[in-house]
């Protein structure tokens, strides 16, 4: 436990204009699916196949259940079953890049909790009004771990082990694809036993967590070339949360200018949205890789990095890189803007026709 470095995120809020808020993962889950009518949110599916024509797009699930619509995204994962059922049609016809069809490079095996409510007394500055976040490299190993402190005097905690070869990866990817509570068991014997800056021990923290707030995931590491074809989409895979959300903005952005449904409309909408998000994404991609090293690196190059940049690296040149990052922040284009409250040039974002026309028709006054 001995400590490496500490990281700093000074004057963060007059670059962005906003604190910097930690909270657990499953508050955001509840925060969205709050605005989504239950009845549209369905369980325990898993795609076996695809078809689309030009009439539309259905997906045929393993308890037998069909469903249809006018575009297909496929946002489940990167071992997505809509993403495995377009590249076998589209390697049928010759039209899937040599790349795509390549298994996916070693990558990482992430462990993640949130505790019920614990007690402060055991845990010192758990109840603080400013977060505690503990990233822990272990010595000669291939795991790292986490612990965050979060409103409620709960901890979220994430063990993460790094895959040595390609075989450990191939070998992964079948065991998260079957992935259930009850397969963390081999894993949660290994790192039970590791300590954290909070007192205790990881096992100590998985034991006060919820069976069901505990997930399992496979970090995998590819930037694929096919994003759409048909009807179909398959957003950036594999770069977490704030991607995600840039996905489904912009791609909600390029759907509501949509003036029909027909194959050459939908076509060049899915194109726009690429257009827009795979040079962020291979930026971001790029970026992600090298924080992975890192956070979680394991090699002697990777612990010598560690300790030069976190140690030496002037925060103005820290500033500088993270800036970076923050001037792409998609809005939706259908609601008003949010005005930019801080100090980092934020890229211009393209204005809705057909919002301009519609609020243009809600202000004008109706003459007889």
């Amino acid at each position: 436990m001995t400590k490496i470095a500490t990281l700093k995120t000074k004057g963060e809020k007059e670059l962005v204009g906003y604190d910097r808020m930690v909270f657990s993962r499953p508050e955001l889950y509840n925060l969205l699916m709050a605005r989504v009518a239950l009845e549209k949110i369905h369980y325990n599916k898993k795609v076996i196949s695809i078809e689309q024509n030009q009439e539309g797009a259905m997906i045929l699930c393993s308890d037998g259940t069909t469903y249809y619509g006018d575009i297909l995204v496929g946002a489940d994962g990167a071992y997505s079953g809509v993403r495995q059922g377009l590249y076998r049609q589209l390697q049928r016809i010759g039209r899937l890049p040599s790349s795509d069809a390549l298994e996916l490079s070693k990558g990482y095996i992430c462990m993640v909790g949130t505790t019920a409510p614990l007690n402060p007394a055991h845990y010192p500055g758990l109840d603080g009004e400013v977060s505690s976040a503990y990233q822990v490299i272990g010595k000669k190993s291939k795991y790292s771990w986490s612990a965050f402190s979060v409103s409620g005097n709960r901890i979220c905690w994430n063990v993460v082990s790094q895959l040595a070869t390609f075989e450990e990866a191939v070998e992964e990817k079948f065991r998260n694809s079957e992935w259930n509570p009850q397969t963390i068991g081999p894993m949660i014997a290994e790192v039970k036993d590791f300590l954290t800056p909070f007192g205790g021990t990881i096992g100590e923290l998985i034991s006060a967590t919820p069976t069901d707030m505990i997930s399992r995931v496979f970090l995998e590491d590819k930037l694929f070339e096919t994003w759409h074809a048909g009807r179909t989409l398959l957003p950036s895979s594999g770069q977490g949360a704030v991607t995600a959300m840039q996905d489904a903005v912009a791609l909600a952005n390029c759907l509501y200018e949509l003036t029909s449904f027909s194959p050459d409309h939908i076509q060049e909408a899915l194109q726009i949205y690429k257009d827009e998000r795979f040079s962020q994404v291979q930026e971001q991609y790029e970026a992600s890789k090298v924080n992975a090293k890192l956070i979680y690196g394991q090699t002697f190059l990777e612990r010598c990095a560690r300790h030069l940049i976190f140690n030496y690296m002037p925060m103005s040149v820290q500033a500088k890189a993270s800036s970076k990052g923050m001037a792409y922040r998609p809005q939706a284009s259908f609601l008003p803007l949010v005005a930019d409250r801080g100090t980092c040039q934020v890229m211009p974002q393209k204005p809705s026709k057909r919002y301009l026309h519609e609020q243009l028709k809600k202000n004008s006054a109706t003459v007889i």
